[in-house]
C-alpha cells in the first residue's frame, strides 16, 4: 500500500482515480487524449495532486479510432 500524507492537513486517507487530458494541436483536433494523471485525493480536505503517467502510443492509436 502506498504511504501518503496530505500536505494540507496531515490525513493520511485518500482516493487514487485518473484522467486523460487533450496536449498538442493535432491532438486538440482529432480529440486525441494523448496525456494521461493520476490523482491522488485527500479524503478530509479534498487536496488533491497529480502525477503525470507514462502514456503507451498504441493507446493513443487506439484512442483516436475510438472518438
Amino acid at each position: 500500500m502506498m504511504e501518503w500524507k496530505c500536505i494540507k492537513c496531515g490525513n493520511t486517507e485518500f482516493e487514487k482515480d485518473q484522467f486523460q487530458a487533450t496536449g498538442g494541436n493535432f491532438a486538440k483536433i482529432f480529440d486525441v487524449q494523448n496525456k494521461r494523471f493520476i490523482t491522488i485525493t485527500c479524503t478530509k480536505c479534498g487536496y488533491t495532486e497529480l502525477y503525470k503517467t507514462v502514456t503507451d502510443g498504441g493507446m493513443d492509436i487506439l484512442d483516436f479510432f475510438t472518438n
